[in-house]
């Protein structure tokens, strides 16, 4: 049992609290998360802002992060522990997980600025197996809205060549926000369509923002039933499942929504993109969705949570600055048994790193990462 008395959250005073906590403010970030399928190039050349302000041109939570990454990766190698340098002296040349059931990926928000072959050749330097790259109008990674059977040509080309997969299409624009439904359904067809060419099972989106005065179980009742239906739909016609990521700020939070999310819309090609780390410190157990939901989970982040102990005790758990995310194995998620129940229940897929980690670079935090989780897979 914890301090506060739920079960299964692990022992969260074992690690030392490397950097300052980065606390992220749902209400700040108003309808900013189309910024996650934007070019990072500009950002990388400013400084890391003290908060973030109510701006629609302001970044998101993933960009504003993995631009802060790039900026401060550099100090990150005096960081490595023994442990992690024992790993990389024993692991072997070559790809570790490409011929796995369970293969290590990366979601590519923080190389936004990349064109896809740059991103390919950094997934091989860091043994990544599959890419969930993000896609939505004017990507420069793939840009769905005019994508073609010629492009998927020279995609799996590409990927062929470096023996490697695109595990998902992702995109986090903001699915509930007012006079936006039909852009949003738009876009998430032009995305079913492209991974339909390329093979590719799964489209990653979230469930949106909540509207003022309206409750997340309404919400998923109402406004996002609605606003996924067409996209569900057509994505069964394509053979597409649809996950959705349960980023606490947006309609999933508690396992209470997820529970209203699947009996609202029961289709079996609509699930998650199960993200553990946004469970953590809710304090909820974050192995339950796992057995709980194991049909419907089709892709997962990997995404650690850490827990300056000491701070919470001081500030209390409404307070800020207590918990930041950070690469898998420097958090308080235990990688082994989480993958291990994946497996238990048959999940064969991805666990695609987001770097959200701004005491690791974009690529550095990549590489720590998987070589943390390829020790498992």
């Amino acid at each position: 049992m914890s301090p506060l008395g739920f079960a299964k959250l692990p022992p969260m005073g074992a690690r030392p609290f490397r950097a300052a906590a980065i606390q992220l403010d749902p209400a700040q970030l108003g309808n900013n998360l189309a910024a996650m399928n934007t070019s990072n190039e500009e950002q990388a050349s400013t400084l890391l802002p003290q908060s973030i302000p109510q701006s629609t041109k302001t970044v998101s939570r993933r960009s504003f992060l993995g631009a802060a990454a790039g900026m401060v990766g550099g100090a990150s190698m005096s960081w490595l522990t023994a442990s992690a340098l024992a790993a990389t002296a024993a692991e072997p040349e070559g790809e570790p997980s490409r011929r796995k059931d369970i293969r290590v990926g990366m979601m590519t928000a923080p190389v936004s600025g990349m064109a896809l072959t740059e991103a390919l050749d950094m997934a091989n330097r860091c043994h990544i197996a599959a890419l969930e790259v993000m896609s939505g109008p004017g990507s420069r990674l793939l840009d769905p809205m005019k994508f073609g059977p010629e492009d998927a040509d020279k995609v799996k080309a590409e990927l062929a060549q470096r023996g490697l997969q695109i595990s998902s299409l992702a995109n986090y624009m903001n699915s509930t926000e007012p006079g936006k439904t039909e852009e949003v359904q738009n876009v998430a067809k032009k995305m079913i369509d492209a991974a339909a060419l390329l093979g590719v099972p799964t489209i990653c989106m979230i469930t949106g923002l909540p509207h003022e005065g309206v409750s997340k179980i309404q919400m998923l009742k109402t406004v996002v039933r609605g606003v996924f239906r067409p996209i569900i739909d057509h994505a069964k016609e394509k053979g597409i499942n649809v996950g959705v990521e349960n980023w606490f700020a947006t309609n999933l939070q508690g396992l209470d929504t997820f529970d209203c999310l699947m009996e609202t819309l029961p289709d079996e090609n609509f699930g998650f993109n199960y993200d553990p780390s946004h469970l953590v410190h809710q304090e909820l157990d974050y192995m339950i969705p796992i057995s709980r939901f194991s049909k419907r989970i089709f892709h997962t982040h990997a995404k650690d949570c850490l827990i300056d102990v000491q701070r919470r005790r001081y500030v209390g758990i409404l307070g800020g600055g207590w918990w930041r995310y950070a690469i898998p194995g420097y958090g308080d998620i235990q990688w082994g048994e989480y993958i291990g129940h994946l497996r238990q229940v048959g999940y064969k897929g991805v666990l695609s790193i987001e770097h959200e980690d701004d005491t690791f670079g974009a690529e550095d935090g990549f590489l720590h990462g998987a070589r943390y989780l390829n020790r498992y897979c």
